[in-house]
């Protein structure tokens, strides 16, 4: 494909040098729609078509064509065949390239989550939490009418990550109470990363000195408000657990936080699970203060795993351009580090004003409007600031 802009080449350029197994039309579509999306502030395709159109000074109708032959499935039309596009293939390099452009951190915060859209489709996602938000780089879509079992689809999801993250950075991967299981523990252990679930008070657990265990006791009874605690366990009498667990009573929390960890008790902190909450904010991305996906008109979920494929690429841009931004404000309102409760390092922004994901789109304008290229690099700071103070260095 031709392109009349010199930013739309240069990106395509980028996701090429990215994604390796994908080939020239594949990366073609993606390279399309993910500029067209950070453009335009929309998934739409008939705004994503629109802009490019103008963009590349094509007719609206014949973008339209082939940005919709990008997603759909393997086909053949106008005496050509057309590959389907392989979106599973795209998780481990779409993970290569968010840590090329977080650079050297010792901690990597991952979250699993389920979210609806609407009555169409539920999204199983793997989400990278950096600054604030969370980039997907790994999803399954489903039809939310009909029953699914899960637990092959998130092993599926969690193991097309092996091995792409460096065996030095400590990968922590945090879920809520409506998805834990032991196998769900199982299985992120043996990726050699570190489970930091939440679970329900219901249920006993057994403080373990040494090969010696102490007396049951009720899990709704291990901390009281402004309390903590982190200590190795046996958790659960049915299916018992040897773990470490962690729990966190903030006040104006309804509820504690019951954590199950792998991780020694001088490893890991239940504050870590405050990062968590960073995903919520990449759905706000993703949805009514993004790209307003949950107007979709999709039905079918490979297609729409097909557009989050070029969302989490538009998100990463944006997200990353946004957070250099951050970094390059005044000394007033860069990050400030602050000791908590427990120890660990609570990181604020004095004051963040606006989303990196908002910064990133006002960047990319910018950039447009002032001719300046598009850039990438490695961050100079943590993406997790104070979360390495946790640990035992002795």
């Amino acid at each position: 494909m031709k392109y009349n802009s010199a930013y739309l080449k240069q990106w395509s350029q980028e996701v090429s040098r990215h994604f390796p197994n994908l080939s020239l039309p594949q990366v073609s579509g993606l390279a399309t729609w993910s500029f067209g999306m950070m453009m335009s502030r929309s998934s739409s395709l008939t705004q994503v078509s629109e802009c490019i159109a103008q963009v590349n000074g094509e007719k609206f109708t014949n973008v339209r064509q082939r940005l919709q032959q990008w997603y759909k499935e393997k086909r053949q039309a106008y005496g050509r065949k057309y590959a389907e596009l392989d979106v599973a293939s795209c998780f481990a390099p779409l993970l290569k390239w968010v840590l090329e452009l977080l650079g050297e951190s010792d901690d990597l915060f991952l979250a699993l989550d389920a979210t609806h859209i609407g009555q169409k489709f539920i999204v199983l996602s793997l989400n990278v939490l950096y600054r604030g938000s969370g980039i997907p780089v790994a999803w399954k879509i489903v039809k939310a009418s009909q029953k699914h079992p899960w637990k092959p689809l998130w092993q599926d999801l969690l193991r097309r990550l092996s091995g792409v993250v460096p065996e030095s950075v400590r990968v922590w991967v945090l879920a809520d109470r409506g998805l834990y299981a032991c196998w769900l523990y199982e299985e992120i252990v043996a990726l050699g990363w570190h489970p930091l679930l939440r679970i329900n008070s219901q249920g006993y657990y057994q403080v373990r000195s040494g090969e010696t265990l102490a007396d049951w006791q009720p899990l709704e009874q291990v901390v009281r408000v402004g309390e903590s605690f982190s200590q190795p366990v046996r958790c659960f009498r049915q299916n018992p657990l040897d773990c470490t667990l962690l729990a966190r009573w903030d006040e104006d929390y309804k509820d504690p936080w019951l954590l199950l960890s792998d991780a020694s008790p001088q490893s890991a902190s239940a504050a870590f699970y405050g990062f968590r909450s960073w995903t919520e904010a990449a759905y706000r991305d993703l949805k009514s203060d993004g790209f307003n996906w949950q107007r979709t008109r999709l039905t079918h979920p490979h297609r729409a795993e097909c557009l989050w494929l070029a969302m989490s690429v538009a998100l990463l841009w944006l997200i990353t351009e946004g957070a250099c931004r951050e970094d390059s404000q005044k000394p007033s309102t860069s990050p400030r580090t602050d000791s908590d409760s427990t120890g660990l390092a609570a990181a604020t922004l004095r004051p963040r004003t606006l989303s990196c994901w908002r910064l990133g789109c006002i960047s990319f304008v910018v950039r447009l409007f002032q001719g300046l290229p598009l850039s990438w690099g490695r961050h100079r700071t943590s993406p997790y600031p104070g979360a390495s103070l946790a640990f035992d260095t002795s």
